[in-house]
Order: structure tokens, then C-alpha cells, then sequence
């Protein structure tokens, strides 16, 4: 009985959240910023609501946890009496790891891959795979792809609809513990599946596939 009221809690909890979210995202859009279609922005990217007109994001872009972006600079306030302000412009299908920090006046290219715990205080080129404080190129895009497609190559695959956390079973569970004992593994097939509305990642409403 107990196990049914916590799950009947959880999933009222979910709901409530992706309802928070999606509310987050139309009073942003409604104060000015542009949010494009495919969007993966979660609650608990701070942005700054201040200026938040003054920020835009391209479609299919994603963002991990805790990242930070802001649009204007107040610390020669007191000095000055001045605050600096500045656009930030983040193009198409470009990720942004965990605990990165987007200063004001950058633009990120499109297709563009920053690591987590990055500080992005200049603006960084298309196509490319940056990562540091400040944050800078570390090699190109394609680099970065060839790399892992000669790894997914090598390495065991695991698909998504089966080892999902929603659906993961202990035994499931034992097989990736085991995978990855001597590597890396590779789920696959999950943004397959966001781009069919099953994924289990919110993002803003699309109204067209990625790819087919």
C-alpha cells in the first residue's frame, strides 16, 4: 500500500514539474527571449531574467544541469555607476555541459559542444568542441565525432527502450555494471526516440523531425 501511494506521489510530482517547466519557458518567451523549437532547458538552468531579451537560443539545443547565463555584468557598478550588457546568442543544436557559465556579449556557433564546468567568456566558432575557463577550442566537431564512431564500433551497444531507466530491470541493470567494467558502452537510439515523443527528456514543442 505504501509502495502505491509513493509511486502515485511521484508521478504527481513529474507532472507537476514538466507543467512548472513549460510555464517557465512561455513567461521567458513572453518577457522577450528567444527559445527555439527542440530545446532542452531544464528548470534548473538560471537564467537572467533581467535581461533575458537580450538572449536567444537556436533550435535542438540542450543544456545540462546548473548552467548559468547571463546578459549583463554588474561588478564596475559601484565604481563606475555604469553596468555593462551584451547579447548572447546561442545558434542551432549546440550542447552545453553541465555547470557551464555563458557570459554576456558571446555567440556560440552552430553545432557547437561545450564541456561541463566551462566558463564561455568569448564567443566560440561552429562545428567545433570546447571546453575550459575560459573556454576554447579543443578540436573540431567532425574530431570529435570520428572518434566516438570508431568507439561505438568497438564498444558493447545497448538500446534504449530496453535499458532506460524507466524500464530498467536489476538484471538489465547488471548487464551496463558489467559493460563497463573494462570501458566505455553506448546507449542508443534515444534521440530517435525524443524525436517521436517518447524520450524521457522535456524539451520545447517541435513541429518538425531533427532527421528522419
Amino acid at each position: 500500500m505504501l509502495d502505491w501511494v509513493w509511486n502515485l506521489a511521484s508521478k504527481a510530482k513529474g507532472r507537476f514539474e514538466k507543467a512548472r517547466v513549460k510555464r517557465r519557458w512561455a513567461n521567458l518567451r513572453q518577457i522577450g527571449m528567444q527559445i527555439g523549437e527542440g530545446v532542452l532547458l531544464p528548470a534548473s538552468t538560471w537564467i537572467d531574467t533581467s535581461h533575458c531579451f537580450l538572449i536567444s537560443i537556436g533550435d535542438w539545443c540542450a543544456f545540462g544541469e546548473e548552467c548559468l547565463i547571463l546578459a549583463h555584468d554588474a561588478q564596475m557598478d559601484e565604481f563606475l555607476d555604469a553596468a555593462r550588457i551584451g547579447r548572447v546568442v546561442i545558434h542551432e543544436s549546440c550542447h552545453i555541459g553541465a555547470r557551464t557559465v555563458i557570459l554576456p556579449g558571446v555567440e556560440i556557433g552552430p553545432r557547437t559542444i561545450v564541456g561541463a564546468n566551462s566558463v564561455v567568456s568569448r564567443s566560440l566558432p561552429p562545428e567545433s568542441v570546447c571546453a575550459g575557463a575560459p573556454a576554447k577550442v579543443i578540436c573540431s566537431l567532425e574530431q570529435y565525432l570520428a572518434k566516438h564512431r570508431e568507439q561505438l564500433a568497438a564498444s558493447p551497444k545497448f538500446k534504449y527502450t530496453e535499458y532506460d531507466i524507466k524500464v530498467l530491470t536489476p538484471q538489465r541493470r547488471a548487464e551496463l555494471l558489467a559493460a563497463v567494467q573494462s570501458g566505455d558502452a553506448y546507449v542508443v537510439g534515444g534521440h530517435t526516440e525524443e524525436l517521436h515523443g517518447r524520450g524521457g527528456s522535456e524539451r520545447t514543442r517541435f513541429t518538425r523531425k531533427l532527421r528522419d
